[in-house]
C-alpha cells in the first residue's frame, strides 16, 4: 500500500526520493501516527513534500490511494446542530413561485433575523418559510431557495442566492506548474516587457570582450548582468465558490505569468478585495496578510492584474459587513480604490465569457470601479489587458 502511494506520487509529479520514503516507513514503524488517519496525512505530507507547491499534488494522490478511509482534516466549528441541516429533501421551485418569495430586505436585518431565530428555534425544520432548516424559502439554511439568505450546511452553490455562508470553508492553491493548454497565453503576456540588464555580471559580454581585447592588445574577459524582463507584476487570484469552474483556466494564466515575469507577487482573495489576503490557502486562516501592508510594501511601479469572475452579492463591494465570509469594516469597494490609487496600471481578467457580463451586477459595479478595465480571461483578452497596462 506504501509503496503504491509512493509510486502514485512520482506519477504525478512529486518530487519524493527513496530517503524521505523510508524516513515515513521509520516514523510508522515507531507508531508515530498512531492509528489515526489525520495523523497519518500530516505525517506523511511533512516527510514527503518538500515544496508547498506541491501541496495540491499530494491531497490529490492521498484521497486517491486511501479513498474510503475516514479524514477528519478540518472543523466546522459552528454550533448549529447537524440534525438540523441534514438533507432529507431539496426544494424546486419555478421561475414563477421564486419571483412571489420576498428576500428579507438588507444585510443587517437578515443578520438581525439570523440571530433572533437561533435563540428562539428548538429543533430541526424542513420546507417551511422562517426556520433555520433545509428544502423550504426559509432565508437560513441549506437547499431550499430564497432571493438573498444565509447558505448553511450545505455542499455547494445551488442558486448563487447567498449573501454570507455560515460554514468554514477550504480553498485550494493554485498550482504554478500544471501543463499549458497552449502556448499564446504566454505569447499575450510577453506584449508586458521591459528589459534590462539587472543583478550580478555573470553573462559573457561576447562583443564588449573581442572590443577590449582588440584595444588591450590580450584577452580581457567581460561579463554582463543577464537581460531579464524587469516589469513587476501584483497578481491577485480570487479562489473558491463560483472561481472552482475556471481554476484549470486560471491555472494555465498562473503558470504562464510565473514563467514569464521574475518579478511577480500573488495573492489570494474570495470574491472581492478586503482588509487581508493571503499567500496560502491552506494557512488563510492564520496567516493573512494586511493589504495595507502589500500598499506600503510594493512600490508604485509594479502593474497590477485582478484575476476573478466579480459575481457576487453587489452588498459584497458596496457595504461593510457585507462579505460572505466576514464582518468586513469597511466595503471592498474602498479597498479597490485604494489600490488602484497605488497602481494605477491596473487590469482585471475575467473567465466568465463577455457576453454574459452584463447579466451580472456586481460585475457592472466591479467595471465601473475598474474605469472599464476588465478583459475576458480569453487570448485576446490578456492581449488586450496587456496593451492596456503598458
Amino acid at each position: 500500500m506504501f509503496i503504491a502511494f509512493f509510486e502514485a506520487l512520482k506519477a504525478a509529479g512529486v518530487p519524493v526520493s527513496v530517503r524521505e520514503y523510508l524516513t515515513l516507513m521509520e516514523a510508522m514503524d515507531r507508531d508515530v501516527a498512531g492509528r489515526q488517519v489525520e495523523a497519518f496525512y500530516y505525517l506523511a505530507r511533512a516527510s514527503l513534500v518538500k515544496d508547498e507547491r506541491h501541496l495540491d499534488r499530494f491531497d490529490q494522490v492521498f484521497g486517491r490511494c486511501f479513498k474510503g478511509l475516514e479524514q477528519a482534516l478540518g472543523e466546522e466549528g459552528h454550533s448549529i446542530p447537524e440534525e438540523w441541516l441534514r438533507k432529507l429533501a431539496e426544494k424546486h421551485l419555478t421561475d414563477e413561485e421564486k419571483a412571489q418569495i420576498e428576500a428579507m430586505g438588507g444585510l443587517d436585518k437578515l443578520m438581525e433575523t439570523l440571530r433572533k431565530r437561533l435563540e428562539e428555534q428548538k429543533g430541526r425544520h424542513q420546507g417551511g418559510s422562517k426556520w433555520v432548516g433545509t428544502a423550504g424559502t426559509s432565508p437560513f439554511g441549506a437547499y431550499g431557495y430564497n432571493p438573498e439568505g444565509v447558505r448553511i450546511g450545505q455542499d455547494g452553490n445551488r442558486n448563487f442566492r447567498a449573501v454570507k455562508v455560515w460554514d468554514k470553508r477550504e480553498f485550494k492553491d493554485l498550482d504554478d506548474g500544471v501543463e499549458l493548454g497552449t502556448r499564446n497565453i504566454k505569447v499575450a503576456l510577453r506584449r508586458l516587457r521591459k528589459f534590462a540588464r539587472i543583478g550580478a555580471p555573470d553573462e559573457l559580454d561576447l562583443d564588449g570582450t573581442i572590443r577590449e581585447t582588440a584595444r588591450q592588445g590580450y584577452l580581457d574577459v567581460k561579463l554582463r548582468p543577464e537581460r531579464r524582463n524587469a516589469v513587476k507584476v501584483l497578481l491577485f487570484l480570487d479562489v473558491g465558490g463560483s472561481m472552482d469552474w475556471h481554476v484549470e483556466q486560471v491555472e494555465e494564466l498562473f503558470s504562464a505569468a510565473r514563467m514569464e515575469f521574475k518579478h511577480l507577487e500573488h495573492f489570494y482573495f474570495h470574491n472581492c478585495v478586503y482588509e487581508s489576503v493571503w499567500k496560502s490557502n491552506a494557512r488563510r486562516a492564520s496567516e493573512r496578510i494586511p493589504l495595507f501592508d502589500v500598499l506600503h510594501t510594493y512600490g508604485h511601479d509594479y502593474k497590477l492584474i485582478f484575476v476573478g469572475d466579480a459575481s457576487m452579492s453587489p452588498y459584497e463591494i458596496m457595504f461593510a459587513n457585507g462579505s460572505v465570509e466576514h464582518n468586513n469594516a469597511e466595503p471592498g469597494k474602498l479597498w479597490l480604490e485604494r489600490l488602484l490609487t497605488t497602481y494605477p496600471k491596473a487590469a482585471w481578467l475575467n473567465p466568465v465569457p463577455q457576453p454574459h457580463w452584463g447579466y451580472t451586477e456586481s460585475i457592472r459595479v466591479m467595471r465601473q470601479i475598474l474605469e472599464d478595465r476588465m478583459f475576458p480571461l480569453t487570448v485576446q483578452g490578456i492581449d488586450a489587458a496587456m496593451r492596456e497596462l503598458t
